[in-house]
């Protein structure tokens, strides 16, 4: 009779902390990234096998995957497969483990989950700034036109590639000296919005095939020798010319034969792309201001006299880097030849190696807010995430400021909850490890509780009769022993 006592208190006190465990579960049914937790019995010793009771086994974690719902909040991120988001708290600096994906940014610009523990991840580098001014390497309000921006992304890294300038539409003005490269500030302009074209064309290239470093583009060097212009050019009627892509370029003769020369070379730079120069030769060299571009130049003539065209610098495309480097070296040339800026920022992380352990270790905060980056004077952006990297929008230009990283265990189900929907790492669970490979990042979602309602109805309704089954056990142990006094007495 004490045995059936003691075995229905054994059964009370089990079946207790059964309902506390599903309840816990049934109450975090709307808590993201809950997971929910599994209890297993097992009966204690036996005596004249005679049972002595049940107790609890253990309480583990079921770490299935939770539904996904879609939020559409900016900087919710769900873990579609295996793997935790890292977190660290800033008081204690303790790293934790979870798989809420609810993040915000935080007052000081720091990406953080709701407890206001800091999420891990790759920040981003600045690992290039090309500056028209030494003294300016972000975005300022001085830098108003658009030019490009690019995000690459590939196997081993991702990056973001932005460039602006100031208005080279109100600082560009006439400039040179005829015959020497002379340019208008209309041609200026022309020569600029065509290396934007190049700029753009070549990033598209590049961003198909991102190859780093690749090689350089080389300019068209284009030279004629009009040796007796001197004779040829006598008066109104004569006339130079050639053609430039099948367009012609003709200079009637105009005060004498160098003058005459001095205003071809000027027509000849007003051709967009292209810059004119003679000497008191009359050598004519024609330079290409857009690297890798084959300009055909053909059909030199004075009056009815032709010429002969020597190509003495063949154009070549170049690849990779290399050619983008080229085209914006151009561009900040004919920039600057119109009293205009050019600033052009690189934005780079280099993934983190697959099979890397302790990756805890190679993670940091993430800072979101673009001054604190040295990136713009503008202190937000219009935030997103993609595929786990986070970018910045800034007007149209679209920086790269993060990457989140997620980490798995050999064993998970022994990370020990401390709150929160956070883990810490248990004596069991292993070595934290990437799980880049074998997760995918779902943006603007968030993962549910893996509760499911109907189980644990069940579960709760199985544990109610079994506690009422053991309440009873007691009671009529403790009936049997009363009657068992009473017949002693």
């Amino acid at each position: 009779m004490i045995s059936a006592l003691w075995n229905g208190v054994s059964g009370l006190n089990t079946y207790e902390k059964a309902l506390d465990t599903q309840s816990n579960n049934v109450s975090n049914s709307g808590t993201i990234g809950h997971k929910k937790d599994e209890i297993s019995f097992q009966d204690l010793m036996y005596q004249s096998r005679y049972g002595k009771g049940v107790t609890v086994q253990g309480v583990e974690k079921n770490f299935n995957q939770g539904g996904i719902k879609v939020t559409n909040n900016t900087l919710d991120v769900a873990i579609e497969g295996d793997g935790f988001f890292m977190v660290q708290d800033p008081k204690d600096n303790e790293q934790y483990f979870t798989r809420a994906g609810n993040f915000k940014m935080g007052t000081n610009g720091v990406l953080q989950s709701m407890e206001n523990n800091y999420v891990l991840g790759t920040p981003t580098t600045i690992s290039n700034i090309v500056s028209s001014d030494p003294n300016v390497q972000q975005f300022t309000s001085d830098y108003t036109s658009f030019i490009d921006s690019r995000q690459i992304t590939t196997t081993t890294f991702a990056q973001s590639i932005n460039a602006k300038s100031t208005d080279y539409t109100k600082s560009a003005v006439d400039s040179g000296v005829s015959g020497s490269g002379f340019k208008t500030a209309n041609s200026k302009m022309s020569d600029i919005e065509a290396l934007i074209t190049d700029y753009k064309e070549k990033m598209d290239l590049y961003a198909s095939n991102p190859v780093s470093p690749g090689s350089s583009s080389t300019s068209q060097v284009t030279q004629i020798d009009f040796i007796d212009f001197n004779i040829q050019l006598q008066g109104s009627g004569d006339y130079i010319e050639l053609s430039v892509n099948n367009s012609r370029v003709r200079q009637y003769f105009d005060t004498d034969t160098q003058t005459t020369m001095n205003e071809f070379a000027d027509k000849i730079s007003a051709v967009q792309g292209l810059t004119g120069t003679v000497d008191s030769n009359g050598l004519v060299t024609i330079n290409t201001l857009i690297p890798g571009s084959d300009f055909k130049i053909t059909t030199p003539a004075i009056n009815d006299r032709g010429y002969g065209v020597v190509e003495t610098t063949a154009p070549i495309l170049g690849s990779g880097l290399g050619m983008i480097n080229s085209s914006r070296d151009a561009l900040k040339d004919a920039l600057e030849n119109a009293d205009a800026k050019l600033l052009e920022m690189t934005n780079h992380i280099t993934y983190l190696d697959p099979g890397v352990q302790n990756i805890q270790n190679s993670v940091s905060s993430i800072q979101l807010k673009l001054d604190s980056l040295n990136i713009s004077e503008n202190v937000f952006g219009q935030l997103s995430i993609e595929d786990g990297i986070i970018y910045a929008k800034d007007d149209d230009n679209k920086f790269l400021v993060g990457k989140l990283e997620t980490a798995q265990f050999p064993n998970s189900e022994s990370l020990v909850a401390v709150g929160g929907t956070n883990y810490s790492i248990g004596k069991e669970t292993g070595v934290a490890r990437n799980a880049d490979s074998i997760n995918k990042l779902v943006s603007k979602s968030i993962e549910l509780s893996n509760t499911e309602f109907s189980e644990s109805l069940v579960d709760l309704m199985v544990y109610q009769r079994a506690f009422e089954a053991n309440s009873k056990s007691v009671t009529t142990s403790d009936e049997f022993l009363r009657t068992a006094l009473e017949l002693k007495k």
